[in-house]
C-alpha cells in the first residue's frame, strides 16, 4: 500500500473517530499483512499535521493519542451550531479537579485537607460521570481509601498534550495575586467615586442652603 494512501486512511480515520487515537488503533485498521510500520503512520501524521497548517483544522496528540480538532480561533462561530449552553460548574468542582489534577494519585481525605472542607460524594461523582477522573487504585492505610487521578478525556477538555502542560503552580499564584489586586483596585475605585459622589453632593446642598439664606435676607429688606 502507498504511503499517500496510509495517510489518507488515517486522515478519514481521525475525522470520524470523535475521540483520539494511538498509533495502535490507527495500525488496527489495516489488515495484518497490509498493516504499515510505526514509522510510515509517523510520517503519514507529520504530512496532515503540515497540510492543516493554513487551515481550520489542527493535528493535536493529546498523552500519546491524536485527532484532528478545529482551531480555536474559530470557536465563536462553532460555537452556534450547538443550542445547549456549555455547563456550568461550582467552585468547589473546580477546586476539586484542580487538586487531583495537581496532587495525584489523592485521595477525598487528602483534598479535603488542602480544601480544609468536606469533599460531597455529588462532587466526585459529577467528575467521575464527566469522565475527567478515574479511580486509579488505593491507598495502602486502614480503610483503603480510593485514589483519584485525572484521565485522557480531561486533557481533551481543557486541550492539553500531557499533564506537563499545566500551569505551575507558581503561575497560578501570580495570577491569583494579580486578580486580588484587581478586586481591590476596583473596589478603591469604586469606593473614591461614591466618595467623590457625596461630597459633591453635599456641596451642591450647601450650595443651595446658601443661596436659600440669600433670597431670605433680600425678601426681609425689602420688607
Amino acid at each position: 500500500m502507498s504511503d499517500i494512501r496510509v495517510r489518507d486512511i488515517v486522515q478519514a480515520a481521525l475525522l470520524v473517530a470523535g475521540e483520539p487515537l494511538t498509533l495502535e488503533r490507527l495500525g488496527s485498521l489495516f489488515a495484518d499483512e497490509a498493516q504499515p510500520e510505526r514509522a510510515t503512520l509517523l510520517d503519514a501524521l507529520e504530512e496532515i499535521r503540515i497540510a492543516c497548517a493554513e487551515g481550520p483544522l489542527e493535528l493535536q496528540c493529546i498523552d500519546r493519542a491524536y485527532r484532528l480538532q478545529t482551531r480555536a480561533e474559530y470557536a465563536p462561530w462553532l460555537n452556534r451550531l450547538f443550542a445547549e449552553r456549555p455547563a456550568r460548574y461550582s467552585r468547589a468542582v473546580l477546586e476539586t479537579l484542580a487538586i487531583i489534577a495537581y496532587r495525584q494519585p489523592t485521595t477525598r481525605g487528602e483534598i479535603e485537607a488542602i480544601r480544609g472542607v468536606a469533599v460531597s460524594s455529588d462532587i466526585i461523582k459529577t467528575l467521575l460521570s464527566r469522565e475527567w477522573i478515574r479511580q486509579v487504585g488505593t491507598k495502602e492505610v486502614p480503610g483503603r481509601p480510593a485514589l483519584y487521578g485525572t484521565t485522557r478525556a480531561f486533557l481533551e477538555h481543557f486541550n492539553l498534550t500531557s499533564l506537563g502542560d499545566l500551569p505551575s503552580l507558581s503561575e497560578l499564584r501570580v495570577v491569583a495575586v494579580d486578580q486580588a489586586g484587581q478586586a481591590a483596585e476596583a473596589h478603591d475605585t469604586e469606593a473614591h467615586d461614591t466618595e467623590a459622589h457625596d461630597t459633591e453632593a453635599h456641596d451642591a446642598e450647601a450650595h443651595d442652603a446658601e443661596a436659600h439664606d440669600a433670597e431670605r435676607d433680600r425678601s426681609e429688606a425689602a420688607g
